[in-house]
């Protein structure tokens, strides 16, 4: 039987989302119900469809659950919290600036600003192996100011990068130029790497200077977007490991400037703050096609 949903597009940096209200319908968001929604031809198109449900915890104010493109939850996504903390506000559910809200792995506060740009409390990095998962045995390891750096060979060439999970996993990779990195060809490679057994999103950072880089990303089960929010924490953080930024960087991606702020070299419970714009596109409904596993 056809269905009809509503839902509204977004996108924070040009990384665009498909937004379901999972409290005002009934959402079972099957993976072919999330890839026939995603897909930019026959569905409504976006990086990730962003579902919001009630809570499992008392604390928190919603339950935000996250799909890539390919029908798999995923854990994190910071551009996907600063949209959705603007849309919960949108659609009624609250009027709190700031929230607290559950995810997959964590529990996260983002906060709408006075000048419409939304800041979220990403938590702590973590650069337990166990926890993104990654298995560095068989590598050659070194060491750049606070970060471990690992090489990965393809084909007689070297991939240097260095790791950190953002409530999803993230490996990060220097380059002189985003324009001309191998983001296509080492991303998929990296990604599905053996030494990452749930895979990675993967990061290639340019280094303007102490204040500012480029980046772009390859995101696991997505591809290249034009923007990832824990990607760009994720390089951000490395990035201050190593020595290349001070305390506060702004990373310009293809779809919009990040700002992240992290100050772990010199407090051990410092968290990731990520800020950056939202912007709602339209809203619609759409009736699924007979065939498309929904409820």
């Amino acid at each position: 039987m056809e269905k009809t949903i509503i839902f509204t597009k977004m996108h924070g940096a040009g990384n665009d989302f498909v937004m379901l209200n999972g409290i005002a319908q009934a959402i079972d968001p099957t993976p072919d119900f999330i890839r026939y929604i995603a897909d930019r031809r026959f569905g409504i198109g976006a990086d990730q469809v962003l579902l919001v449900e009630c809570p499992e915890t008392a604390e928190a104010d919603f339950k935000y659950r996250i799909f890539n493109c390919d029908g798999e939850e995923v854990e994190q996504c910071g551009n996907g919290a600063r949209c959705f903390a603007v849309f919960v506000r949108e659609q009624g559910l609250t009027t709190k600036r700031e929230i607290l809200v559950e995810t997959k792995k964590a529990l996260i506060r983002p906060r709408v600003e006075e000048d419409g740009r939304v800041t979220v409390d990403m938590g702590h990095p973590m650069f337990e192996h166990a926890v993104l998962p990654f298995d560095p045995s068989d590598l050659e390891t070194d060491r750049e100011g606070a970060a471990d750096c690992f090489t990965l060979n393809f084909d007689g060439e070297a991939v240097v990068f260095s790791v950190v999970s953002m409530g999803n996993p993230h490996a990060v990779i220097r380059v002189d130029n985003v324009d001309t990195a191998p983001v296509t060809s080492v991303g998929p490679l990296v990604e599905h790497s053996s030494v990452f057994p749930a895979r990675v999103n993967v990061g290639f950072l340019e280094v303007v200077n102490e204040h500012e880089g480029r980046i772009r990303v390859w995101e696991r089960g997505a591809g290249e977007t034009l923007a990832c929010g824990t990607g760009a924490c994720a390089a951000a953080v490395v990035g201050i490991q190593r020595g290349y930024f001070n305390k506060e960087v702004t990373l310009h991606a293809r779809g919009g400037v990040l700002t992240i702020k992290w100050e772990g070299m010199v407090d051990p419970e410092a968290r990731v703050y990520l800020t950056g714009p939202v912007q709602t596109v339209f809203q619609g409904t759409i009736t699924l096609p007979e065939g498309i596993c929904h409820d």
